[in-house]
């Protein structure tokens, strides 16, 4: 019995000492019906990554590199359930008019509420974080921790209890 306390203990070790990996957020791209023909990208790629568990509650990283699309991200908009960013599109893309919502987390087909959207409207792209709807282990609101733009593309921190 002794032999299995340990490698329980063990494994616990391991499992909170142990790298997290960044997952990537496919996020698919709907074009609008008024105009379908106009360019816009298929698909746009983000990143979040679980911080190591601590006791008592979880913090999820997120990133976005938004390169591909606009040279220059800002923060546009923040309360106490969201915070939208945006930036002005590249020409290739300036006419596109569309939102995109999460499809895929990781590996994984996503059909959950998508916490994560885009706009693009009026030469410019939106990137929405939205804690409306989302809650934790404990039926409370999740809450952002962390927000801003670094060289250039959003930066956040979401979290809960459990």
């Amino acid at each position: 019995m002794r032999s299995w306390v340990g490698l329980g203990a063990l494994a616990l070790t391991l499992l909170t000492t142990a790298p997290v990996k960044a997952a990537p957020i496919e996020l698919e791209v709907f074009k609008a019906l008024d105009n379908p023909t106009l360019r816009c990208p298929e698909k746009v790629v983000v990143n979040e990554q679980a911080q190591p568990y601590r006791e008592g509650g979880y913090t999820i990283d997120g990133s976005a590199n938004l390169t591909q699309l606009t040279d220059r991200v800002t923060l546009a908009a923040v309360d106490d359930f969201s915070v939208t960013w945006v930036g002005t599109l590249k020409p290739v893309y300036r006419q596109c008019k569309a939102t995109a919502r999460m499809v895929k987390n990781g590996d994984e087909a996503y059909a959950d509420h998508s916490y994560l959207r885009l706009r693009f409207t009026g030469g410019k792209v939106y990137l929405i974080l939205d804690m409306t709807g989302m809650r934790d282990a404990n039926a409370f609101t999740t809450v952002i921790l962390r927000k801003g733009v670094r060289n250039g593309n959003p930066f956040w921190s979401w979290g809960g209890t459990d």
